[in-house]
């Protein structure tokens, strides 16, 4: 590759990543100006609706403190356990019911059924079984997960062309091998869409869950700001969880086009 090819790519890649910077940035003022303007446009109380200016006081304070790091690595490590096993079970089982056409069928009624129900109906049940804690938390991170994640294995599994399995079979491939030679890369795209789809719902029943089975984490720290009337910190907490989530699904994204161009999938 010439140096001026290099150079060249260099530029390209320079010029998307300052427009994406110049977005985001953009998007953040507009956000933080119309913030100021209901404060300065109404008669609000700055104790109920706190400006840009007291929540960023208040962020340092719970910085500084050390409650906003106590309650994040509460709420990472419960979405840590609860998001990975789940992605991993519903990629397994969606991989195997999507591949088994009879056995999804047969059990498509009930998952249709239960799919919709949100995960903190089930909480009072959880709590009988589970008590208070990090596993309630954990398992409502596992029912939110699953279903996205599982449904798009499934759906990926059988949108897969019938060339791929001919070609495979005339190469030797064998019915183990093929699961990882065949069936996973061409389904990723989609596993990967409900992956995204379910790190959303999951950080979003994260912090349901934990303001109501936990003593702790960014869900609890709502609950317990809102008890003390410290709105100036319901709203730090608020934002945080927000570009939390945005962080995670944006270092998804980059893990996907890296396994995508690893595999030639994609440029």
């Amino acid at each position: 590759m010439s140096v001026s090819s290099i150079a060249g790519r260099a530029r390209k890649f320079a010029g998307r990543q300052g427009k994406a910077w110049f977005f985001n940035v953009c998007s953040v003022l507009l956000l933080l100006l119309l913030w100021q303007l209901i404060i300065v446009c109404t008669d609000v109380s700055s104790a109920l609706f706190p400006s840009p200016f007291q929540t960023w006081r208040a962020f340092l304070e719970i910085l500084n403190n050390g409650t906003l790091f106590d309650h994040f690595i509460s709420s990472m490590y419960r979405f840590a356990v609860g998001f990975f096993v789940s992605v991993s079970v519903a990629v397994v089982f969606g991989l195997v019911f999507g591949w088994i056409d009879w056995l999804f069928r047969l059990v498509n009624p009930v998952l249709q059924i239960l799919r919709p129900i949100s995960p903190i109906a089930w909480m009072p049940f959880i709590v009988l079984a589970f008590g208070i804690g990090d596993a309630p938390a954990v398992v409502i991170i596992f029912l939110a997960g699953f279903f996205p994640v599982f449904l798009s294995t499934v759906a990926g599994v059988r949108n897969i062309p019938d060339i791929y399995f001919r070609v495979s079979a005339s190469f030797g491939v064998g019915p183990v091998e093929i699961f990882w030679k065949v069936i996973f890369p061409a389904a990723f795209p989609q596993i990967t869409s409900g992956i995204h789809l379910a790190l959303g719902t999951a950080w979003v029943f994260l912090v349901c869950g934990e303001m109501v089975g936990a003593q702790s984490g960014l869900g609890y720290l709502i609950i317990d700001a809102r008890n003390n009337l410290r709105y100036d910190i319901l709203m730090t907490d608020i934002i945080v969880i927000g570009i939390i989530g945005f962080i995670m699904d944006s270092a998804l994204g980059k893990f996907e086009k890296f396994i995508l161009k690893k595999w030639g999938i994609s440029e």
